[in-house]
């Protein structure tokens, strides 16, 4: 039989799947992701007491993805060279110490200081969570990609709703007690760790002997990994115009509440979060092309109708846009895996803080054409977004190069 034509051929399953292990750092992923999805989140709460414009949120938003964006992919490369466990744990003090800052930021620059600190955090701990999550796959790396990746899909979700409970209430001063959280999740991190040297490595090392040879080219791979970074900057350029400016979208267009605001976005993210769950294990039985085509593509009809929507369906767009354009990433980074076989750091790295990138910088042109053109006018521009998923035709054809 001919392996599907999205998927490389895998290494035979040896090992079983530590489900005990990916359900770990699926909850701290959890943990690290509300506790950074806090910072848009208050974004509405920073711009009345901070009176900042639309340009200066966008460049609060730049300098915490930018800031994750730089440091993952070399941290996944320094960890392919020197495997280093108990970063994970050590990572969390960077998510601790920017929620610390921002919890006390009284001037700008002080934002700043917290939001780079939370990008610290995250650069350290996506590229080796998402590598522990590869050795604990068993041979199942699309589901165990998308278990890891769920849980920081239900940590950006709960963020807003942490917001709207607990800091809109209490305000800003309120954001250290989730700095709490950090300890929590470095405990949990450290017992993930100990599993990472004492058996994670043993399992890397027994996979790279028995890796199945390439069935691509170099320049292929190249291709490959090309056009799968162009469909994540598609993906989270449009994913930013939503979670750091669909709040304001809502209030100016149709003079909901903050709260209300906030729980529309809860729902958008949640939509996220079940699209996620269901892309890996798709990508694994369907083929990962066939779910990276319909996962961009398939968002097009829905990011066209959301900017003349009334409110009622507004939210029901909104939650088919989430769950169809989610479903791509844990199918992306596990093709691109595939397509550099041992560099599963790296690669990794790479996705995340591209993401995170991307990102950022959506967010802070996002932010300026907002200032001048509207937000409504943004939301029509980005709607074309997902028309960059027509390039997946020129991802590589491993079942051709397997013949």
């Amino acid at each position: 039989m001919q392996a599907p034509a999205s998927a490389t051929v895998d290494t035979p399953r040896a090992d079983p799947t530590v489900f005990g292990v990916i359900f770990a750092i699926s909850f701290c992923h959890l943990l690290n992701d509300m506790m950074q999805s806090l910072l848009p989140a208050i974004y509405p709460g920073l711009k009345e007491g901070f009176h900042l414009d639309f340009g200066q949120i966008g460049l609060i938003t730049l300098t915490y993805q930018i800031t994750a964006s730089i440091l993952q992919p070399l941290v996944g490369l320094y960890a392919d060279r020197r495997p280093t466990p108990l970063a994970l744990p050590g990572g969390t003090l960077f998510s601790l110490a920017g929620l610390l800052v921002l919890s006390i930021a009284h001037t700008y620059p002080m934002l700043l200081v917290g939001a780079s600190l939370l990008g610290m955090g995250s650069s350290v701990f996506h590229p080796e969570s998402s590598r522990v999550a590869r050795m604990a796959s068993g041979g199942r790396h699309g589901l165990a990609q998308s278990l890891f990746q769920v849980g920081g899909n239900a940590g950006q979700a709960l963020g807003p709703l942490a917001a709207a409970v607990v800091v809109v209430r209490w305000g800003q001063s309120s954001l250290a007690f989730f700095a709490l959280l950090a300890l929590l999740s470095g405990a949990i991190l450290w017992n993930v760790g100990q599993w990472y040297k004492h058996h994670g490595l043993p399992r890397l090392k027994a996979s790279a002997a028995k890796q199945a040879p390439v069935s691509h080219t170099s320049a292929e791979a190249k291709r490959g990994i090309a056009v799968l970074l162009a469909m994540i900057f598609s993906k989270y350029v449009y994913l930013a115009s939503l979670t750091s400016y669909f709040t304001f979208y809502l209030i100016h267009r149709f003079n909901v509440s903050v709260e209300n605001a906030q729980l529309h976005l809860f729902a958008f993210l949640g939509a996220v979060a079940v699209g996620t769950i269901l892309g890996g294990p798709l990508g694994d039985r369907i083929g990962r092309k066939r779910v990276i085509w319909f996962s961009i593509l398939g968002t097009l009809p829905f990011t066209l109708l959301l900017p003349y929507a009334s409110l009622f369906w507004t939210a029901p767009l909104t939650v088919a846009i989430g769950l169809i354009l989610a479903s791509a990433f844990p199918a992306i980074v596990v093709f691109a895996q595939e397509l550099v076989p041992g560099k599963v750091g790296m690669i990794s790295g790479l996705f995340f803080g591209f993401s995170f990138g991307m990102g950022g910088l959506g967010a802070a042109v996002l932010g300026e054409l907002a200032d001048h053109i509207g937000i409504e006018e943004v939301y029509r521009i980005c709607a074309f977004l997902p028309l960059i998923g027509l390039l997946a035709a020129f991802l590589p054809d491993t079942r051709k190069a397997a013949r």
